[in-house]
């Protein structure tokens, strides 16, 4: 492999976690990202207690990313085996931090609709 090129993460990606659920994975964040979207136009503007709340579920996520691929990876930590494993681990769970976040800000708006201003 003399280039690194998107064809060749997704192959990787695949090979990883499976096609199927590598697919789904694929769906399931483009339907939250869309969703997100559609809360910030709706709203026009961040809500600071769903935002604030949404942070706090950041470390659950994080967690919960790295377990999920350690799990779907059929690895554990006791094969991490040098610094690059240690800074995919660690970008595992920003991306973990960073889904888990969008998501419960997400579901909040959703759920709770938008909050009503004081002008």
């Amino acid at each position: 492999m003399k280039e690194l090129t998107f064809e060749t993460l997704i192959a990787v990606w695949e090979e990883m976690f499976g096609r199927g659920l590598f697919w789904a994975m694929v769906v399931v964040a483009a339907l939250i990202t869309v969703a997100y979207i559609y809360v910030l136009i709706r709203d026009r503007s961040m809500s600071m207690r769903k935002f604030l709340l949404a942070q706090l579920s950041m470390p659950v996520g994080a967690v919960a990313a790295v377990l999920f691929v350690q799990k779907v990876t059929s690895s554990g930590f006791r094969d991490i085996g040098g610094p690059i494993d240690v800074i995919v681990l660690m970008g595992v769970a920003v991306a973990g931090a960073i889904g888990i976040a969008i998501l419960v800000y997400t579901m909040q708006a959703l759920i709770k609709g938008p909050e009503a201003s004081d002008d």
